[in-house]
């Protein structure tokens, strides 16, 4: 990704940068996709990848968007969270550009 940080904060909301480039998280039951249903693709907001379908969204209750597969396996990296130790958890980034996607929770159909 040849986005620099200054070149990202102009493109992204504030919120956006801090949710994929800090790893930050936004409020539960706020975000626009959280009940967001409608058929199509979800891409990443920093570099355009589509990374998950429609078709594999579900309602977790949790308040983010929620999703049992990905397009494909190598358009996202996974990596081991200690941020909140000593609780582990599965770190998703877009393998394109490195953006924080979210975690993985086994809370799927």
């Amino acid at each position: 990704m040849t986005d620099n940080k200054e070149d990202l904060k102009k493109k992204l909301t504030p919120l956006q940068y801090h949710v994929t480039q800090e790893k930050g998280t936004e409020r539960p039951h706020t975000g626009e996709y959280d009940k967001f249903f409608e058929e199509g693709m979800y891409s990443c907001v920093v570099c355009g990848q589509e990374l998950f379908s429609s078709k594999t969204k579900f309602d977790s209750g949790c308040g983010w968007p929620a999703f049992n597969d990905v397009l494909d396996q190598g358009l996202v990296k996974l990596s081991t969270d200690t941020s909140l130790a000593p609780r582990i958890r599965t770190e998703v980034q877009c393998a394109k550009c490195d953006a924080h996607l979210g975690h993985v929770f086994d809370d799927g159909p």
